[in-house]
């Protein structure tokens, strides 16, 4: 009767975290500007733990290590709270395994989704807000990803850029066939 709930309140408390820190690695990794009210955001949700971490985990080539490896912690938290408060019992070692596998997978499947959202808003943005204080950031994020597209497909009449559509096609059709195996595979691997 309650589980709906919980599990309503432990993936809002979770993904914020989680997700918080994905943003934070991917904002870092692009080279996307945080003077703006979300880069605002995505520090104040997770500066708590940044800053402690970093002191623990170095960064490799510009790549924000201590981020990243909270955003899996995270990620593993979230699974494993789900599966102890509402599938109950205990946990053995592959149990364990099996989390700390599929909260790699769950990342990216996250990251994914993020630039998926990231490319919507943008489009949509572009028309509304061209020049909003979000466009900055977003354009940064989505640059090395839509400029390939971009190199292959030209704008329809001349002002169409069909590039996000593509990019979010694509990136459904890796979410529908190597993500989904890659989690299949996990779960039957450690059963």
């Amino acid at each position: 009767m309650f589980e709906p709930a919980i599990r309503l309140i432990l993936d809002t408390a979770f993904g914020l975290v989680t997700y918080a820190f994905l943003l934070r690695f991917a904002m870092q990794w692009l080279r996307a500007p945080f003077r703006n009210p979300l880069g605002h955001a995505v520090m104040a949700l997770s500066d708590w733990a940044v800053k402690p971490a970093r002191k623990l985990i170095p960064g490799y080539r510009g790549l924000d290590g201590s981020t990243l490896v909270l955003a899996w912690i995270s990620q593993f938290a979230w699974l494993s709270t789900l599966a102890l408060v509402l599938g109950g019992g205990a946990f053995d070692g592959s149990t364990w395994a099996t989390f700390a596998l599929l909260s790699c997978v769950e990342l990216m499947k996250a990251f994914l989704w993020l630039l998926i959202i990231v490319v919507i808003v943008q489009a949509v943005l572009s028309w509304v807000a061209p020049d909003g204080p979000f466009a900055g950031t977003l354009n940064a994020m989505t640059f090395r990803f839509l400029a390939p597209i971009r190199r292959v497909v030209p704008p329809v009449g001349g002002t169409l850029d069909l590039s996000p559509l593509i990019l979010i096609v694509v990136l459904q059709l890796i979410l529908i066939l190597p993500i989904r195996w890659l989690e299949g595979a996990v779960l039957t691997v450690f059963r």
